[in-house]
């Protein structure tokens, strides 16, 4: 009996992803979208967004009202990285903008960043809005439709595209396939870059990999808490010494609360990456398959 309630009041973490307990937590809201079981919780001072997926809570976004320069989840922080790379910084993307911490961390220490979130969830969008803060701003413009869809209708250029468009355990499959890859790439700017979030624990990561690199002529990668920051951009592969020459500039001109040389140290190789993996297509693209099966499909080691 005792066992019982424990498992009640306690989710076990799965694959990588921090899930919500509902001992620590209070359940401000709950809404059914028609794309996700959105929760609510606050515990002070963070109030938290999740998605319900198969009898588990899979955190979507995590904030505190009264700091919004904070990143409690360390993968955002990591994701600063890619402000390193590009030629220049006048113009960025963030594809799966969920609670809006990156994008709004951006707009805070980069006044002159022209800043375009896409949204899928109009509930996320207005959650979001209610419980984070997020303003009407010239510089921040939020796209309530699917990212892919976002970037066959609108033909502007950035220099960074954030992709962290998670739902439950896995990334949509359309958001994964060299041609999603090949159509961003097409959206970028002469030197810009595509930085990805991928969670490393199973195949995914090695057909992540495997297709950005079929599309890119190079791909970085970052540890980032658990999870991996990859940056996929054309060109000569960047040196470190190089990296920390432009983190150290642009850290000193904005003054970024995550200091970007201190983050640039986590870069690593490809993390066993598995070459012989195929990249994902349109046709061909069982992500969510690839998340899920056991058999076959082991935890890469630690």
């Amino acid at each position: 009996m005792i066992r019982c309630l424990i498992f009640l009041f306690f989710i076990i973490d799965f694959v990588g992803f921090s899930l919500v307990t509902a001992k620590a937590e209070t359940l401000l809201e709950t809404i059914e979208s028609p794309y996700n079981t959105i929760f609510v919780y606050k515990k002070a001072p963070y109030i938290t967004l999740a998605f319900g997926h198969k009898n588990r809570r899979y955190i979507e976004s995590r904030r505190n009202p009264d700091d919004l320069t904070e990143l409690p989840i360390a993968y955002t922080q990591s994701f600063t990285i890619g402000l390193a790379y590009p030629n220049q910084l006048k113009s960025s993307l963030m594809i799966g903008m969920g609670g809006g911490s990156t994008s709004w961390y951006l707009h805070e220490f980069m006044p002159q960043l022209q800043i375009s979130a896409v949204e899928l969830d109009f509930e996320i969008v207005r959650l979001a809005k209610k419980y984070y803060g997020l303003d009407k701003s010239k510089r921040f413009k939020i796209f309530t439709m699917d990212g892919r869809v976002h970037l066959l209708r609108n033909k502007a250029r950035h220099d960074i595209i954030f992709i962290d468009a998670y739902r439950g355990p896995f990334v949509p499959f359309h958001l994964m396939t060299k041609e999603f890859f090949h159509l961003a790439k097409k959206r970028l700017q002469k030197g810009g870059v595509v930085v990805q979030n991928i969670e490393p624990s199973t195949m995914l990561y090695d057909r992540t990999i495997a297709t950005l690199t079929d599309v890119f002529d190079q791909v970085d990668v970052y540890r980032a808490g658990g999870n991996v920051v990859a940056v996929a951009y054309d060109g000569a592969a960047k040196t470190m010494k190089d990296l920390l020459a432009r983190a150290e500039q642009i850290q000193s001109k904005y003054q970024f609360r995550y200091s970007i040389p201190e983050l640039i140290e986590e870069r690593a190789m490809l993390l066993d990456y598995d070459a012989k993996q195929p990249a994902l297509t349109d046709d061909f693209a069982p992500v969510n398959t690839l998340k899920e099966i056991k058999s076959h499909n082991k935890k890469r080691k630690p």
